[in-house]
């Protein structure tokens, strides 16, 4: 069992940098994004992962709470859930699992969406998977 001694101070990085950005966003011309990226441990806990989940589902309500603060201003916040492997050099996909991990493009493709979205239809939050992952 994690000790809150390895919690806390996870917790409070989760949350100091991301503060502080949007302060920064928030005097400014009232335009801006602020993207965090999270992991399937933002919204589901495994068992030996406390400090890990801490730390994610923080992140996650921390998003939440300065969207519908900093939305009004201008401010563009939402929050991606990568949720599996993504396929790199050193870790590609098997010959008989193509695409059964992520794409960096392809996630990148998403974060420039996201950002493009009309505002009078932004997703705070998006979570994204390989078509093979199971949830």
């Amino acid at each position: 069992m994690a000790r809150l001694v390895e919690i806390a101070p996870l917790m409070h990085l989760a949350a100091l940098g991301e503060r502080k950005a949007a302060e920064g966003l928030a005097h400014g011309a009232g335009r801006g994004a602020i993207l965090f990226t999270g992991a399937s441990a933002s919204v589901k806990g495994y068992a030996q992962s406390a400090p890990f989940a801490t730390g994610k589902f923080a992140l996650r309500g921390l998003a939440q709470s300065m969207a519908r603060e900093l939305s009004p201003q201008g401010i563009r916040v939402a929050h991606v859930v990568i949720d599996g492997g993504i396929r790199s050099g050193r870790r590609p996909d098997p010959p008989d699992r193509l695409d059964s991990t992520l794409d960096p493009d392809a996630i990148a493709q998403t974060y420039l969406d996201l950002l493009r979205q009309h505002r009078s239809a932004w997703a705070w939050e998006i979570e994204l998977r390989p078509w093979l992952e199971k949830f």
